[in-house]
């Protein structure tokens, strides 16, 4: 069975009804990501980076909303499970991740309070923005091949700025940066794997 985000792609790009629904649930996926960023904040200490990333990760989910408008398709217009590929994992993808890393902050680092919210804060985000850095690119060349009037060019250039400000960050609050960003991606490849499963799986006649 072939579980490749190339895979899965070329599926659903031709078929608007699909398309729109991975749209929709790669801008949910974003509005968690600017919700958790400011639930993670501290009530004062704030600093532009994370105002920054925060209001970016929002607009994110918005733009990917507004480029449902370009398919011709019903209107989905909330987040609701029925709107949503492989909603189940979909929508604990980031909890989940969130979940293992602040384990892996208190059991190995010690962490506690506010130390362990921002240093999770960074270490999600340095996963999540690998990953869009290798996914977003890999959609965008098939949006280009399909010639598809949805694109997200604007997307790719903003989260490579944010990945280097999450890899700046760790470089600075760990003691070992690189051991614990290699763990860190450990853990989000796995969940990562079972959600492309998961999402070629939801294809109507799997291949």
């Amino acid at each position: 069975m072939n579980n490749t985000l190339p895979h899965f792609l070329a599926h659903i790009i031709p078929d608007d009804a699909l398309h729109a629904k991975w749209l929709n649930t790669l801008s949910f996926m974003e509005n968690c990501g600017a919700k958790k960023i400011s639930r993670c904040q501290h009530p004062y200490l704030v600093t532009e980076i994370i105002l920054k990333h925060a209001a970016e990760e929002a607009r994110h989910g918005y733009y990917l909303k507004k480029q449902l408008a370009k398919l011709s398709t019903e209107a989905l217009t909330t987040y609701e499970a029925k709107y949503l590929l492989a909603p189940s994992k979909s929508i604990r993808y980031l909890d989940q991740l969130d979940i293992q890393i602040c384990k892996l902050l208190k059991k190995e680092y010690e962490l506690s309070g506010e130390r362990l919210k921002y240093g999770a804060y960074l270490l999600v985000t340095y996963a999540i923005e690998v990953r869009a850095d290798d996914m977003y690119p890999i959609y965008q060349q098939f949006l280009t091949d399909f010639n598809s009037r949805v694109n997200v060019k604007s997307i790719i250039i903003e989260e490579t700025e944010h990945l280097k400000e999450m890899e700046s960050g760790i470089g600075i609050f760990f003691e070992h940066p690189v051991k614990i960003m290699e763990k860190v991606r450990t853990l989000e490849e796995n969940l990562y794997n079972e959600w492309m499963v998961a999402l070629n799986n939801a294809l109507p006649i799997y291949n």
